[in-house]
C-alpha cells in the first residue's frame, strides 16, 4: 500500500473560530470547507494539512490517510476483520473513503481521490 498523505484532525465546539487561527494567524489557506469539517493547508507545502471536524459530526476520525488503491485498502481490511465504521462511499465532493477502526478503537479515514482511487498502488 502507498501512503500519500497523513492528515491530523481536531473535533472542536469552535471550529468557525479555528478558520480565523489557521488561516489568519498561521498563515494557511482553506483547502476545502464542508461545513462539519474544514482542511487548512499550507500554501508553500500543499501535502502539509489539518483538518478541523466539527464536534457534532459523526463519527468523528482522528486521522485522515490518503491511499494510492482505497480498493484495495479497504478490501484488505475488511479481509483482517478490522471493523469498518463508515462504509465505502463515493464521496460528492470527489474523494472515495471508508472509516475503520485500529485496534485501540482510533477511527482512521481511509480515502482516495475518486479518480485516482484505483490506478495508483
Amino acid at each position: 500500500m502507498s501512503v500519500k498523505r497523513i492528515v491530523p484532525n481536531i473535533v472542536s465546539t469552535q471550529a468557525d473560530l479555528c478558520q480565523d487561527f489557521y488561516t489568519r494567524f498561521l498563515g494557511l489557506q482553506v483547502g476545502m470547507d464542508q461545513g462539519w469539517i474544514a482542511t487548512y493547508v499550507s500554501p508553500a507545502n500543499p501535502s502539509v494539512q489539518i483538518s478541523v471536524i466539527r464536534e457534532d459530526a459523526s463519527p468523528q476520525p482522528a486521522v485522515s490517510m490518503e491511499v494510492g488503491d482505497v480498493d484495495r485498502v479497504y478490501l484488505d481490511a475488511v479481509a483482517r476483520g478490522y471493523p469498518i465504521v463508515y462504509p465505502l462511499t463515493d464521496e460528492p465532493w470527489g474523494v472515495r473513503r471508508f472509516f475503520v477502526a485500529d485496534p485501540s478503537g482510533v477511527v482512521v479515514n481511509i480515502l482516495g481521490h475518486a479518480q485516482a482511487s484505483a490506478t495508483d498502488t
